[in-house]
């Protein structure tokens, strides 16, 4: 992949929006799976948290991308075992803080710093020790890695993924999330298309589904690739 071995790893490719249950479904179906867990949105969330835990100006882009070679980012891919560090910081919770969210698109919206952690991706897909990995974020199908096994948009309706976002970050009312959630969206829409499926891509609509049937539906989706695989039907490019 792009550079990167991972032609023995299976690699579960999980796009979709805000607020659509990437993180907790894909953590779900890599339990079930028995895969690791990569969460690239907290990547761009700890670089947030960065930015402000020193005062940097997240707003200006050349203070951001100066900022990435000191970006000390460490998380753990086992879903049972999951944590966020920036250097010796546990912010595992802290970057769902409201004061972190509202930065989050200033870094997100920038090509280099996308560059960057793409490339941290792919380091990390390929280091894990478990026959497969469960990669969520934006632009997992079509950037990070185009070649998965397994590639799935993950979607629902803005009314659901309001509520669900809603009830995932600390201390904020449903109007201040929704903003948030639309102007997130209006943000990293002009740099990747998180909204429509690409070729080859597998849509899952959570709007009506509950948690467990979520991650049942994503199973599914692994399982028949990994079925066509064995009989020779499927060929990873």
């Amino acid at each position: 992949m792009n550079g990167t071995d991972v032609t023995e790893k299976i690699v579960v490719a999980i796009d979709g929006p805000a607020g659509s249950g990437k993180s907790s479904v894909s953590k779900g179906a890599a339990r079930e799976l028995g895969f690791a867990y990569l969460d690239t949105g907290a990547a761009y969330r700890a670089l947030a948290w960065m930015l402000l835990d020193r005062g940097l100006d997240a707003e200006n882009p050349e203070v951001v991308v100066a900022s990435l070679p000191e970006f000390d980012f460490a998380i753990g891919t086992d879903p049972d075992h999951y944590f966020v560090k920036v250097g010796p910081d546990d912010v595992t919770i802290a970057i769902r803080e409201p004061w972190v969210t509202s930065e989050v698109r200033l870094v997100a919206r920038l090509p280099e710093v996308r560059s960057h952690l793409t490339a941290l991706f792919r380091r990390t897909i390929a280091s894990t020790p478990r026959p497969g990995i469960v990669v969520e974020g934006r632009d997992i199908t079509t950037v990070v890695a185009p070649d998965a096994t397994s590639r799935i948009l993950l979607t629902a309706s803005e009314d659901a993924r309001m509520k669900r976002r809603s009830a995932e970050i600390v201390g904020s009312t449903a109007a201040v999330v929704g903003e948030q959630l639309r102007s997130r969206d209006r943000a990293d829409s002009r740099v990747v298309d998180f909204m429509n499926a690409a070729d080859g891509v597998t849509t899952v609509d959570s709007t009506e589904l509950d948690f467990g049937q979520t991650v049942q539906a994503v199973v599914e989706v692994v399982t028949l690739a990994r079925t066509k695989a064995s009989d020779g039907q499927y060929t990873q490019r």
